[in-house]
């Protein structure tokens, strides 16, 4: 599956998260591709849906395969996320829809523990120097 991982920032340089309704951690808004759909577009359509915002893309943070992972309705998922810095244009975030049951702005040292692709699209976006992070390969011919 793909899928994408927006850090929301503000103007305060805050991070927006959200707390999952199926898990209850925080975590970064993020969501499902659609087929065809550009990362860009699939990260600012999941804000909206999610927590009721406008955001535009500012620049890519990660491009990573993650580890097989079990949701918690037993669906077993291998994602290839594309992690994007996205900023805040307008709106005021809210709970907009059944996937969390609340929503925040953190300092981006102040957030609350996250998985490490989360955090290493965090830590990417405070550093604003940062080049996107991309997985090394690991193949060798021969």
């Amino acid at each position: 599956m793909s899928g994408v991982i927006a850090v929301v920032l503000d103007e305060e340089n805050r991070v927006l998260m959200v707390r999952r309704s199926d898990t209850g951690d925080w975590a970064l808004t993020t969501g499902c591709l659609e087929p065809s759909e550009q990362p860009a577009d699939g990260a600012a359509r999941e804000v909206f849906e999610e927590v009721g915002v406008e955001v535009t893309v500012e620049r890519l943070l990660s491009v990573e395969a993650l580890d097989l992972s079990v949701a918690p309705n037993g669906d077993q998922v291998y994602w290839l996320t594309v992690g994007l810095q996205c900023r805040l244009l307008r709106g005021r975030a809210r709970v907009n829809d059944d996937e969390s049951v609340e929503v925040g702005w953190f300092d981006l040292h102040a957030v609350p523990p996250l998985s490490p692709h989360q955090a290493r699209c965090l830590a990417l976006a405070a550093d604003q120097d940062s080049a996107a992070w991309i997985a090394r390969p690991t193949f060798e011919a021969g």
